[in-house]
């Protein structure tokens, strides 16, 4: 028998999420379609919060 909160407390799947931006590997940046740095649309800051990639936490313990 399942706990009546497990079938609330995991979610069904994970959605695709569709990102305006790319990761970089050489620049180590997530970059715009016009090749600007994603962190310099302020529009883009508001509407996700963040651009930050996980690539870092990969080789970086401090992330």
């Amino acid at each position: 028998m399942q706990p009546f909160t497990l079938k609330y407390a995991f979610p069904g799947g994970i959605a695709q999420a569709v990102t305006p931006y790319h990761f970089d590997p050489v620049r180590q940046l997530n970059m715009l379609p016009d090749g600007r740095p994603a962190v310099s649309d302020p529009d883009l800051l508001l509407a996700v919060g963040t651009t930050t990639s996980t690539a870092g936490s990969a080789t970086h313990f401090d992330d």
